[in-house]
């Protein structure tokens, strides 16, 4: 068996890789009882890149090998979402050919894709009046309809700093619900995520939030598929699930808590929008897979293990969690490298990155042993640390 020190606290330990005990599948069906989004990262291209900071560039054959992994997986895509470093490396100007390369993709195959739509043209140094928020809003939107998807009204920090009410909200968002030719889904992304969206829906108040919510929603039913929430906090988003519109859908976004809200209760069930479904996506495909056949208990069996590494990867300060989902891809052999936009894999430490590495041992995500040991080894190097065993 493969073994490999790892830093533990201020040393080093032995790990022993125990690899997958089965080949994971590379190809379902698309889930029949719940909807799954997994929000997907984008790669990097090294050679491309002139300045990490200023002016990365992205490798659009691997980004877009990614999507396909995941479609082949019955999982949809949702696209240009924060997983993809919106606001943290994807420029401005890529969303859009992020959005129209994807969307061409999952046209060709008619698989599913959903896509973020946010205000991140606007200057960031500055104050944005309403109606600029609005029409960035309209112009995303417009992308992401001419190409075929389906929007994701993100939540915007420009609407946050300028709004000072709920009414401005309910204004801006009922005015570019009312412009789209299908339901959009919403998206409530707590401050954990981006510190600089705390107080969206004009409070700090949750409970005052969720009901601007609920009167979004229940104001412009025939607009919204649903809305995605993304609190971390299971308690309060089984509590808003019951009270949206009748026709609506909560599609989670609590990395923490995913499995319990996917299976849901008497009341009714969570489908998903999790970014951690990108590094977890075999092991979440198989556990819908169980849960369309009735066996709620071979899902919890299947998803149990992967709570701990989304734990992990999603652990204050959670805004860092792509870096956490890049690696693992790198780690499993999905993209070349472990470089992402904006040199945001130095954000999490190496005891973060080793620990990532045996929770994912654990949970069954390793397949090919050598390989992954090996980029283990190379990520250990740069921080100065031989993790060879003798043993």
């Amino acid at each position: 068996m493969t073994s490999i020190l790892l830093p533990s606290g201020t040393g080093l330990e032995r790990y022993t890789v125990r690899g997958s005990s089965r080949k994971l599948a590379s190809r379902r069906d698309t889930p029949r009882t719940r909807r799954a989004y997994a929000a997907a990262h984008v790669v990097a291209d090294p050679l491309g890149t002139v300045d990490p900071a200023l002016n990365p560039a992205i490798d659009w054959d691997a980004t877009l090998s990614f999507r396909h992994h995941l479609w082949d997986l019955g999982l949809g895509v949702a696209e240009a979402m924060d997983t993809a470093q919106r606001g943290m490396g994807l420029p401005p100007g890529r969303v859009r050919e992020l959005i129209e390369r994807s969307c061409r993709e999952a046209a060709g195959r008619g698989a599913a894709i959903a896509c973020g739509a946010g205000t991140d043209d606007l200057p960031d140094d500055r104050p944005a009046p309403l109606a600029d928020i609005e029409r960035s809003y309209l112009r995303q939107c417009r992308w992401i309809e001419d190409a075929g998807g389906q929007v994701v009204l993100m939540a915007s920090r420009a609407l946050c700093r300028a709004a000072r009410s709920a009414e401005d909200y309910l204004s801006v968002y009922t005015n570019v619900l009312g412009s789209l030719t299908r339901p959009a889904i919403l998206h409530w992304l707590g401050d954990m995520f981006d510190p600089r969206l705390a107080g969206y829906w004009g409070t700090g108040d949750l409970d005052a939030a969720a009901d601007t919510v609920v009167r979004l929603m229940s104001e412009n039913a025939r607009a919204v598929d649903g809305v995605k929430i993304s609190l971390l906090d299971a308690g309060r988003e089984v509590d808003l699930r019951r009270r949206l519109p009748a026709g609506t859908t909560m599609f989670t976004g609590d990395d923490f808590n995913y499995p319990e809200l996917i299976r849901g209760d008497g009341h009714g069930h969570s489908d998903a929008l999790l970014g951690v479904f990108d590094a977890i996506a075999p092991l979440a495909a198989e556990a819908l897979a169980l849960l369309d056949e009735g066996e709620q208990d071979g899902f919890a069996r299947v998803l149990a293990p992967t709570v701990p590494l989304s734990r992990a990867i999603f652990e204050t300060p959670t805004y860092h969690y792509k870096t956490g989902v890049v690696f693992l891809a790198y780690l499993r052999g999905l993209q070349p490298h472990f470089i992402m936009l904006g040199g945001h894999q130095g954000a999490r430490s190496v005891n973060h990155l080793s620990r990532l590495f045996r929770l994912a041992d654990q949970a069954g995500l390793i397949e090919d042993t050598d390989l992954a040991t090996a980029r283990m080894l190379a990520v250990l190097a740069t921080a100065g640390i031989d993790g060879r065993s003798a043993a």
